[in-house]
């Protein structure tokens, strides 16, 4: 059965008004962060540039096992069930070794309603595919990089088999359950209409959601003008129009664990500021600690007021929903984060 196509979309489906919903007792998406390290180098991403030049990320390259399942634990403690939390951040989550024990833990522990890895896939073998099946995944985002080998090195200066590449997928797709498997791709990464049909053809059968997503300029320390051309990032990554942000949304449905065990309201590796410390700290207690209600109490102000990285951040320009614009509702709000 093809896959349906989603581009243009929120790729995880309705949203609800946030606006509407806050504040938030238990964060909407709790993003792990596993493991700073890729064995890709794309063109567009912060790992294409020396490391020298990423800043802070993290005091530890890979997140402790124990303390991820002390996190866990933490989750249980919000009132509500979370409705996501991800494997993602800066690097490739199936790099760490207890990736299948960390969803395992999070799923028997039914602290969220899903589990989801963003991942480029190449390391997903046949054995790894069942094992994070069994391990009860809810979702698996998969980011191609292109529709052949030849383009695979060219964009994410990596060599591959591709076709064994493809074949794990089919094979996932084949023993998938539940899980849902979602195969996106940047438009940078194909050549023509005739290469866009091509990249349907050959991944629509291996997945149930597909989709066409925009390359747009989210890392300062990425050189876009060579990746974008003279294409103008008028959009946002998923197709919509791009608007100032007035206010960024993130600090208000969630929160990320770095490797280090420091919490970050954002997806930016340049952090605004540290929330606080899983190692020392509940997550319930730093969700709802005078440092993140203080943050997201300036950030109502506008980004310039909660942090010169905040102003300075493009990613939400370029990845902000309608659902999630907060622009009109920001002085009542700041009734409600006193």
């Amino acid at each position: 059965m093809a896959a349906i196509d989603i581009s243009g979309q929120a790729p995880g489906g309705t949203r609800v008004h946030l606006a509407e919903k806050l504040p938030l007792n238990t964060p909407f998406l709790v993003q792990v962060f596993p493991v700073y390290a890729c064995n890709f180098k794309c063109g567009y991403c912060i790992f294409s540039v020396d490391k020298s030049k990423h800043g802070f990320i993290s005091d530890n390259a890979l997140l402790d096992f124990n303390l991820y399942k002390k996190c866990v634990d933490d989750m249980r403690l919000f009132p509500d069930t979370i409705k996501v939390v991800r494997f993602v951040g800066i690097g490739e989550p199936l790099l760490h070794k207890k990736i299948v024990e960390m969803v395992r833990y999070t799923t028997e522990s039914n602290v969220a309603n899903k589990v989801e890895i963003i991942t480029n896939g190449a390391l997903l073998t046949n054995t790894m595919s069942d094992n994070l099946i069994a391990a009860g995944l809810t979702r698996l985002v998969v980011s191609a990089q292109g529709t052949s080998a030849k383009k695979y090195k060219e964009v994410a200066n990596t060599n591959i088999d591709f076709d064994k590449f493809v074949n794990n997928l089919a094979y996932f797709k084949s023993n998938k359950g539940n899980c849902e498997i979602y195969v996106k791709v940047i438009d940078t990464a194909l050549d023509d209409e005739a290469d866009r049909q091509l990249f349907n053809s050959i991944f629509s059968p291996v997945c149930d959601t597909i989709a066409i997503e925009h390359t747009v300029p989210l890392h300062d320390a990425v050189d876009y003008t060579e990746v974008l051309g003279k294409r103008d990032s008028l959009v946002t990554q998923f197709g919509l129009p791009v608007k100032d942000v007035q206010v960024c949304p993130q600090p208000f449905f969630h929160m990320q664990i770095n490797p280090d065990g420091k919490i970050v309201p954002c997806y930016s590796w340049d952090y605004p500021k540290i929330m606080g410390d899983c190692r020392v700290e509940s997550l319930t207690n730093i969700w709802n600690g005078e440092t993140f209600r203080e943050f997201r109490r300036a950030m109502l102000d506008g980004p310039a007021c909660a942090s010169k990285t905040c102003a300075e951040c493009t990613i939400i320009k370029y990845r902000l929903f309608p659902e999630d614009d907060l622009r009109n509702d920001a002085e009542r709000l700041k009734l409600l984060y006193k």
